[in-house]
């Protein structure tokens, strides 16, 4: 049977909050939703922060997502608009893990490298290559919803990065035993299971 993995992507903002969420199956990545949250008709910028929360919420009672993925605020010359952005950013993360969803953050240079290749790409450059991967008409009307869904599809890219590593082939000297699917976060960890390497380090 193949796995299903629910992604919500979160491009958070106190003005348009954009949000998606894809669906993984196996090696196929396919979108359910992408739209933003308009929050202009709100003056008070801790209400907003309240609908963030409750959207929030609700998106996860609707589609029951694995893993919470979403941009990091990026360092700006306007400190009373980053405080703003962070604290959506910080709304959104506790609507999550209120609800127990473990929550990826990335910046947005590592978006746009993960998407188009290039970490300086244009948001409208991103929009596009997204179009071409998720086989969609129209484009969103804001580039906040492309820009969620981008966020998604890099936690989704990052983790078949790491499900590469883990299925390395690990072959002990001097023993015809192979081990495989394991992987090590260093050489200390590495030398744990594989004492004879020490000896022919210190060699």
């Amino acid at each position: 049977m193949v796995s299903e993995r629910i992604i919500l992507g979160i491009d958070p903002g106190t003005v348009v909050m954009g949000y998606a969420i894809i669906c993984v199956k196996g090696n196929s990545v396919h979108l359910i939703s992408a739209s933003i949250l308009k929050l202009d008709k709100e003056d008070e910028h801790y209400s907003r922060l309240k609908i963030i929360f409750e959207t929030l919420l609700e998106l996860i009672e609707t589609h029951h997502p694995d893993e919470l993925a979403i941009e990091e605020p990026f360092f700006g010359k306007n400190v009373q608009s980053m405080l703003k952005l962070g604290r959506a950013q910080g709304v959104a993360i506790a609507a999550a893990l209120y609800r127990q969803i473990p929550v990826f953050g990335y910046t947005p240079r590592k978006i746009k490298q993960s998407i188009t290749g290039r970490g300086a790409a244009s948001k409208e450059q991103v929009a596009a290559m997204l179009q071409q991967i998720f086989k969609y008409e129209e484009q969103p009307k804001f580039l906040d919803a492309t820009d969620a869904l981008a966020v998604a599809l890099c936690h989704y890219f990052q983790n078949k990065i790491v499900e590469t590593q883990q299925s390395v082939t690990v072959k002990k000297v001097g023993s015809k035993k192979t081990t495989t699917g394991k992987s090590y976060s260093g050489w200390d960890t590495f030398l744990k299971d594989n004492p004879d390497r020490e000896k022919k380090k210190l060699k």
